[in-house]
Parts: C-alpha cells; structure tokens; sequence
C-alpha cells in the first residue's frame, strides 16, 4: 500500500511540473533525460518526444557561457551535482531547437534515494521572458511600439535605435555618463541569400537577431540597421564591460545555426564598437563603429573591434 501510495504522489507531483512556468527536467545517473515538461519546450523548442530517453549532452541544449566553452563536455553543472551531491546556480546560454541561443539562469539539485543517488534536476528560466500582451485590444502604445518595431526580426527598427541615441547623447550632455556604441554586420550575407535563397536569408537574420538581443543586458539597446547591420548602444563607461558584450554577441552568434530541413549553417558577425565619453554628432560616432567594424572584415571576419573616441 506504502509503495502504490508513493507512485501516487510520484504522479501527482509530475502533473504539478508539467504547468511549471519554468523549465523542469529529470536525468538518471547516466545522464538520460527521463521527464521535460511543457515550460522546457516552450523555452527551447524541443518537445517531451525529441528529448525524453536521450541523453542531455547529445546535441540538445548544448550549453555554453559566455566565452563560449561548452559546459556539457566539461562543466556541466547537472553532472557536477551529481557527482558531489551540492545545489548549483549558474547563468548560461542554451541552443534553441531554431538555431539560436537563448540566455538562461539554471538551478541544479541531486535527486537520492535512502542515500543513493538516482539523478538530478534541472530548472531553467528566462533571463529575458519574452512578453506577453494582456489582452487582444490594440492601444496607442501598442500602436507606437509596432511603428517603432522592424517587422522582420522583431527588433527595434532603425527610428528606434536612431531616437535611442539621441536620448543616450542627451544624458551625456546632462549627467556626464558615458555608453558604448556597436555596429554589427553579418559576414558572408549575400552568400546565404544567393546560395540558399531569401527565405533563408530572412531566418538568418531572425535567428542572429534573438541571439544578439540574448548577449545584451536588459539596459541595452539594438535595433537593426538595415539589410544585414544592427545598431547596438550598451549601457556602460567602462572600456572592458563594451569589450565583453561585443565577444559575447560575437561568441553565441558563432554558436548558433540557421535550421531548415537538412541545412544546418553557422552564421558569423563583424562587430565594431566605441566608447562615447563626450557629447558629438551622431553621424561621427556610427561612421567611427562602422569603421571599426570594416576592420574586423578585413582582418578576416567573425572579430571585433574597439576604439575610445576621443
């Protein structure tokens, strides 16, 4: 009676995880999936069917930090809990099932059993939910955010990221407070578009845009600039922070894929940024990150580069 009693609650609980609004899965001690429930899709893509009974290294979520090291190979917070029983905490980024890399905080804990191990969970979450609307009625704001809004990507389309500039120079002016500027081009684009066809290319460009978007903090900005080129303004002073978010834009484009049938195709980006510590035309700062940005094409592409502005 104790042990159908067990199976009951075991059921129950199960159910409960399944409507979690957070990722939840289970792995045994050889690390094979054995519960993913609906949150875990919706964040990755990949349904219970794709994953339950494979292992979680095996070209699924394929997590990586920020400098690009794969952590299933080794440092995979689950196998670590496993092997030392401690909860783990950590920030990483997961490979959608779409091709690009999704930002996440993941949590770890060992699952025992009168003292033996029998595997681990993983929960994960959003660091950047995308937001849902509260109701179907269209307002004004809705209405100034889709005219701000490029159709294609979902970013923000040039007028945005020209007026978000001009907002950041105006708290220069005002607060002496300093940001950085990116120019962003994807590398070989008219080969994808010439080689697979514009509907590829356009998945590309959707694909590159949600992992770009996935590197920045919530305080910064982009928007894409036209064609191939986004515009980014990261909200920092400090030389070494721009550094860091233009390689981690660099990093998880280059760890993502453009999926579609039997195509599976790594994308680069040519990044080139500067540090705006004074008030000048917006024209001399995005022509100084363009620049920038050439010199990461000539240089051989998929690099980037970085200039104070004097």
């Amino acid at each position: 009676m104790k042990e159908a009693q067990r199976m009951e609650h075991s059921e129950r609980y199960l159910e409960i995880l399944k409507y979690v609004k957070e990722g939840v899965y289970f792995v045994d001690t050889s690390r094979t999936i054995t519960f993913w429930n609906d949150w875990a899709e919706n964040i990755t893509g990949f349904s219970a069917p794709e994953v339950i009974g494979r292992h979680c290294y095996a070209n699924i979520l394929n997590h990586i930090d920020e400098k690009g090291t794969h952590l299933c190979i080794g440092g995979c917070p689950l196998h670590r809990t496993m092997e030392d029983g401690q909860e783990r905490t950590a920030s990483v980024f997961l490979h959608h099932k779409d091709g690009n890399r999704v930002a996440v905080n993941v949590r770890t804990f060992p699952v025992y059993e009168k003292g033996t191990c029998l595997g681990a969970v993983e929960l994960f979450s959003q660091e950047k939910p995308v937001p849902q609307l509260a109701g179907d009625l269209i307002t004004i704001e809705d209405l100034r955010v889709l005219a701000m809004t490029d159709q294609l990507t979902g970013l923000g389309n040039r007028r945005f990221i020209e007026s978000a500039l001009s907002e950041k120079l105006t708290q220069l002016k005002e607060f002496k407070t300093g940001f950085g500027v990116a120019m962003v081009d994807i590398d070989h684009f008219k080969t994808v578009n010439d080689t697979y066809g514009h509907d590829i290319g356009d998945l590309a460009l959707q694909t590159i845009s949600r992992s770009l978007e996935n590197a920045l903090g919530s305080d910064d900005r982009i928007g894409r600039w036209g064609g191939e080129e986004f515009l980014v303004l990261i909200n920092s002073e400090e030389a070494a922070s721009i550094v860091q978010t233009i390689e981690r834009m660099r990093i998880l484009v280059e760890h993502s894929s453009v999926k579609r049938g039997t195509l599976d195709r790594v994308c680069t980006v040519s990044i080139g940024a500067v540090l705006v510590q004074r008030p000048m035309e917006k024209e001399t700062i995005i022509q100084a990150a363009d620049q920038l940005m050439y010199q990461s094409k000539q240089k051989g592409r998929n690099q980037t580069h970085f200039a104070t502005l004097p």
